[in-house]
């Protein structure tokens, strides 16, 4: 606002007001770390990745030889993928590359530091380890630097010289660093883990003494102190941060480093006093985590912790943990992860990119790594358990902003959703150094009572909660002939409580289709008919609509719970769209689009591209009204298929490939109403008279978003099913639908109850699966076809498939369990 800032790479006003701004900017880094230009230079980069990517290209590495085994890269085994991946381009020079285990480093001996020779013509080595691991928080040995570099610590025995890289990134976020003290020769950073904000903008911060020794081969604008095009001629620049700093840095995300530091500053005086606050906050968090029992005894969290969090010199506020059942097994991560969400807390999942010290905690061996891969778990996938054992875990953090009661909140949670209420345990007082000690009892988050007195709700209100698979999915089908008149396709207003005439509610018999749902616009309300055409990608206008923000990013209810508000009806007849909501004027859209007007864009459904336009500025302002922020709705183009082939590996000819809408997974998600029943009882509470209360089924339909209802003779047996015929179509089940946290919204209000999640996790043995999908190949479309409520559903077997072939999705299934 008060200044115009110009490329750095000139000598104009502006330019020149960069260049001073950015080298302040790099004084001020250096104090932070209390050091100066005089020991240390500031390299800016794109992260700490590529910190560690200019170190590992521009080290002198010694190739092995007839004088010599030349030089080593040597890495602790608990260090982030970064720094392993280093290893590669030693590779390419013919570089050993030895990872080194933290208990090798504690008990190694110290010995001379003559005892390798002198310096001079020795192999130059390298040396990384983490100042602080972003698996366990455990924070390694400052004194290590020195160590190593004089000789007396040898991570490997042999002659050379010692440098040493100290991989601050995770350390640096929430404690001081004093290089006038422990002076690594490099120390990569990244400044979004110290202040959330500028993200992409790092540095590498080289030691004066080891900076000569960096060669550099490519040369980028402003590195060049001369060069010719027409001749091999190049002169670097003197400095080191220029020679280093290809292209034109991010100078204004540099400039706004100057208001981070200052606002740390202002905030909470400084980074020991950040040291302090944190690890009191996990130490707290550590000691009640630590004591949470279930009723007989056993654990409710198991910790990964290479310390007792004794003290900050040692351990820094990060906690690692799986949560354990009663019997002592493990939830999976990604289970915990949902539940977490649900009440409002954001953890992080997985390996943390640091498979090395995954490996050691958790038990998992290389071998196992190989075999989890070939069954498909990759790193940053939610396959969080394999034959039962966990792939990863859950990490929390503490920075500068947190405060005990973001702590007290996290424990609440866990008591919430492990511990009934009867079982409940006191949170441990706050530690002298807090100021407030916790209540002496905890209760769960969830105090919505089981049953809520309501009205009786439309189709169209009922039937809306948007699960992960048809959660953000609307469908654009060809219509081509599959427009009979209006009192063919009917539309209903009637409840999911008034089946068809003569329909059994579940009990034994055939099965038989009791309710039919579409959901026109992903993730909004259910739009309930009696009979309605089929087309090649499901259902007709099935999630052929979806709602996105400002930035083109699709919206569900696990962002925006008020969707299940908005109530689609679709008119066949009128070729309209009317949309609903509760004090808003009902708004129209076409049905198909104008091709002359409409302009196609690039959008996303787990992560498949789809071609989509606008359906303009009146309908986007009706949203932005409605939501309060801006929204826009865009429909999938009527000429781009997305192919089915990619979802499930069927590796058909293009003939017979299966296209869908914007769904996330398949054409239809059916369900058993005997599993919805057995899953009401498991709901069930008493309330302070000892009578029994429940939700009703029909509102618990509804979170499920299927398109299909059948009436079932026992729950669960649809997840055994192989293929079905309803009337005279036919439809391969591809496997059963992994539910998420949105299955707690109530349809009716936009309300979460997260004990739906919870206790459909327990009776299913932590899968949370519930309902299959159903997939069915390209139609005959020279004559319609429908589905029709009251339709009888033929089930065939798996175990009658004489030679059945699992799809990918039930593999995937399989593997978890």
């Amino acid at each position: 606002m008060e200044n115009v800032y110009g490329n750095p790479h000139s000598q104009n006003i502006s330019s020149k007001l960069t260049h001073d701004t950015v080298e302040q900017v790099r004084y001020r880094i250096l104090a932070h770390f209390h050091t100066s230009p005089k020991d240390y230079t500031v390299i800016f980069t794109a992260g700490s990745t590529a910190a560690l990517k200019l170190v590992a290209e521009a080290f002198p590495w010694v190739s092995p030889g007839p004088e010599g085994s030349g030089s080593r890269f040597c890495y602790l085994t608990d260090s982030h993928t970064s720094v392993v991946g280093m290893r590669e381009i030693a590779a390419a020079l013919n570089v050993t590359s030895i990872p080194v285990r933290p208990e090798d480093m504690w008990s190694a001996e110290t010995q001379d530091a003559a005892a390798g020779g002198g310096p001079d013509r020795q192999p130059p080595h390298l040396f990384c380890y983490p100042a602080q691991s972003n698996f366990s928080g455990i924070r390694y040995p400052l004194s290590w630097i020195e160590a190593v570099k004089s000789g007396r610590l040898r991570p490997v025995s042999g002659p050379g010289k010692w440098f040493v890289l100290l991989d601050a990134a995770a350390y640096v976020g929430t404690s001081p660093l004093d290089l006038s003290l422990h002076q690594a020769d490099f120390i990569p950073l990244s400044f979004y883990k110290i202040f959330g904000f500028p993200t992409g903008l790092g540095a590498l911060l080289v030691n004066n003494h080891s900076a000569p020794l960096l060669r550099k081969t490519y040369f980028g604008g402003g590195t060049a102190a001369a060069y010719l095009a027409g001749e091999d001629f190049y002169i670097p620049r003197a400095s080191v941060a220029e020679r280093f700093e290809d292209g034109t840095i991010s100078f204004l995300d540099v400039i706004a480093l100057k208001h981070g530091f200052d606002a740390l500053e202002r905030l909470t005086g400084g980074m020991e006093n950040i040291r302090q606050h944190t690890f009191t906050l996990a130490q707290y968090t550590y000691t009640a985590l630590s004591a949470l029992q279930y009723p007989n005894g056993a654990p409710v969290v198991q910790i990964y912790s290479d310390s007792e969090f004794s003290s900050p010199e040692v351990q820094g506020p990060v906690i690692s943990f799986n949560v354990l059942d009663d019997s002592g097994n493990i939830i999976g991560y990604s289970q915990v992860d949902k539940m977490a969400s649900l009440h409002n807390i954001h953890v992080r999942t997985g390996c943390f990119c640091n498979t090395g010290a995954c490996q050691r905690h958790l038990g998992i061996s290389d071998e196992m790594v190989k075999k989890h891969l070939q069954a498909g778990h990759v790193c940053g996938d939610d396959v969080d358990l394999i034959d039962g054992q966990p792939t990863g875990s859950v990490r929390i953090s503490f920075g500068y902003m947190s405060t005990h009661e973001d702590a007290q909140a996290f424990l609440r949670f866990i008591i919430a959703t492990r511990l009934r209420p009867s079982h409940g345990q006191p949170l441990p007082l706050a530690t002298p150094r807090e100021a407030g000690a916790p209540p002496a009892e905890s209760e769960p988050q969830n105090t919505e009572p089981a049953t809520r007195t309501r009205h009786s709700p439309s189709p169209q209100q009922d039937a809306s909660l948007d699960y992960r698979v048809w959660n953000n999915s609307p469908t654009t089908v060809d219509a081509v002939g599959l427009c009979p008149p209006l009192l063919e396709i009917t539309g209903t207003q009637r409840t999911p409580s008034e089946d068809a005439p003569g329909i059994p509610d579940g009990g034994l018999g055939s099965h038989v289709v009791t309710n039919l749902y579409l959901y026109p616009i992903k993730s909004c309300a259910a739009f309930e008919v009696t009979r309605w055409p089929v087309g090649n990608q499901g259902l007709l206008y099935d999630r052929s609509w979806m709602v996105v923000n400002h930035n083109g990013i699709c919206m569900s209810q696990k962002q925006e719970p008020r969707l299940c508000l908005v109530q689609p009806f679709i008119d066949l007849q009128q070729r309209i769209m009317v949309i609903k909501a509760q004090g808003m004027e009902p708004i129209e859209v076409p049905l198909e689009e104008n091709s002359e007007r409409a302009q196609i864009c690039q959008s996303k459904v787990c992560a498949d591209r789809v071609n989509t336009y606008d359906c303009g500025e009146k309908v986007s302002s009706w949203l932005s009204k409605f939501f309060g922020r801006p929204y826009h709705l865009i429909k999938q183009s009527s000429d781009f298929q997305r192919n089915a082939r990619k979802k499930h590996g069927k590796d058909q000819p293009a003939s017979t490939t299966a296209t869908l809408s914007l769904v996330n997974e398949a054409q239809y998600l059916l369900i058993n109403r005997s599993s919805v029943l057995e899953l009401q009882q498991q709901l069930s509470t008493s309330d302070e008279n000892g009578k029994e209360e429940s939700l009703p089924v029909n509102d618990l339909i509804p979170r499920f978003r299927a398109n299909i209802i059948t009436n079932g003779t026992r729950a669960f047996e649809e997840e055994k099913w192989d293929e079905i015929s309803v009337g005279c179509l036919h439809f391969q089940v591809l496997g059963p639908c992994r539910r998420c946290q949105m299955i707690c919204i109530d349809q009716q209000t936009g309300q979460r109850n997260q004990n739906v999640f919870q206790k459909l996790s327990e009776r299913r043995e932590r899968k949370v699966n519930f309902g299959v999908y159903l997939m069915h190949a390209p139609l005959d479309l020279s004559s319609p076809h429908y589905l029709s409520v009251g339709s009888q559903v033929l089930p065939v077997l798996k175990e009658n498939i004489e030679h059945h072939d699992l799809s990918v999705s039930e593999k995937h299934q399989d593997v978890i369990s």
